[in-house]
């Protein structure tokens, strides 16, 4: 096999300029295709990322019994949620371990009722990471000492006709199913381009919360903000051993939609990548048969030194592969090049944001990964691609009399 990999490597290279082309060919796709991974994964992190944020973190700690009833929010208290906080934040993945409370409500001001679910926060813990926190478009946003304030989305501000400094009725559940109301005032309010969201969420001071609700020092929900979407599962792992019977859950179970919409999404980029990598290979296929009709006189000297048409077939399939290897190398180094720069640089996408309701929460620019997470099996996809395309003219080329291509010119 030593001998058969010499002759192959000198072989390849003994026709530069058609080495070069595949070469080039296998290099530029794998280089796109790691551009693409690099692409998505940035716009999962400015797209989905941020949904994850605006909607309540990465994942999600909350009383036993909690997500049998998670429809409507029943406030169950976090038994040691300190020292569940404590735990998640001595995690290197996490950004952010925040307290909340969750209940459901309504809001009433002249224009009407409206339903909403009323979030108490902490606001020092919640600022970094929110990005509801931090899309104020008017007023301020909650501080620690707020009493009597909330903070509210753009939408809920239009349908109520409300603005900073208004006053409204917020009435919501407490312990054993309690209705308590109390008329609060606009500190501020927040826009993320998202009305849907925005009129059905409002915000107060976990203290606030915990007084109004009857949970005194308690909470519901611990909400934990990752660096990078995927980290869920490693970091559940290592917190399941400190839960003592809580539930623990990521974002793919609170929030399916988000979930079944990045796997359609994923999906359709591996079909893409594959039809790009078959149709490089057509292009590998072309060459290798050219090779053939180029070498003819080569292969009858092959044959007429002793090699057996499947020992033929070998090295034609071993320089297809080289060829594979080379080409991953090149595109490897393209690809590790362009995203390296695009990550200094980004992409500009903020005029889009009109285009969905999830595309409005790109705040500026795109800034690609690098590209290299789906690495090894694009490789391996290219490798195959390569090896396949070469198992036709090596079987061309072993079907060769050797008598008839000593004799052609």
């Amino acid at each position: 096999m030593r001998l058969y990999l010499r002759l192959a490597w000198r072989n390849i290279w003994r026709h530069g300029r058609r080495t070069l082309i595949v070469v080039l060919a296998i290099g530029l796709t794998l280089a796109l295709m790691m551009w693409y991974d690099g692409l998505i994964r940035g716009f999962d992190e400015a797209i989905y990322g941020n949904a994850i944020r605006v909607l309540g973190g990465n994942i999600q700690i909350h009383a036993a019994g909690y997500e049998a009833e998670a429809n409507r929010l029943p406030l169950l208290p976090l038994a040691n949620d300190q020292a569940l906080v404590q735990a998640a934040r001595a995690q290197p993945q996490v950004l952010s371990a925040a307290r909340r409370i969750n209940t459901g409500g309504m809001a009433t001001t002249r224009e009407g009722a409206f339903g909403a679910t009323i979030v108490g926060v902490e606001p020092e813990q919640e600022l970094p990471v929110s990005l509801v926190a931090q899309k104020v478009s008017a007023g301020r946003y909650l501080a620690a000492d707020d009493q009597d304030m909330v903070y509210i989305g753009q939408g809920l501000a239009t349908a109520m006709d409300v603005g900073v400094g208004d006053r409204f009725t917020l009435a919501g559940r407490a312990t054993h199913d309690q209705m308590r109301s109390r008329t609060m005032t606009v500190v501020g309010i927040y826009d993320i381009g998202m009305p849907d969201i925005e009129k059905r969420t409002i915000y107060i001071t976990l203290g606030e919360a915990q007084s109004l609700y009857g949970l005194d020092g308690q909470v519901t929900e611990i909400a934990i903000s990752l660096k990078q979407i995927g980290e869920e599962p490693a970091v559940m792992d290592t917190l399941r051993p400190s839960l003592a019977g809580a539930e623990i859950v990521s974002w793919q179970t609170s929030f399916p939609d988000l979930e079944k919409a990045l796997a359609t999404k994923d999906g359709a980029m591996n079909v893409f990548s594959v039809i790009i990598t078959v149709i490089v290979g057509i292009g590998i296929l072309n060459l290798l048969l050219m090779a053939i009709y180029e070498r003819t006189r080569e292969i009858g000297i092959l044959g007429a030194l002793g090699l057996k048409p499947y020992q033929i077939s070998i090295l034609f399939v071993l320089e297809g592969v080289l060829m594979g290897v080379v080409g991953v190398a090149v595109g490897v180094v393209l690809g590790l090049l362009i995203n390296g720069v695009l990550r200094q640089v980004g992409l500009d996408y903020a005029q889009y944001s009109g285009l969905s309701s999830y595309m409005a929460l790109i705040s500026d620019k795109i800034y690609p990964a690098w590209g290299v997470d789906r690495l090894p099996q694009r490789t391996l996809t290219v490798l195959i691609i390569t090896a396949l395309a070469a198992l036709y003219p090596a079987r061309e080329a072993a079907q060769r009399e050797p008598s008839e291509a000593l004799h052609y010119v």
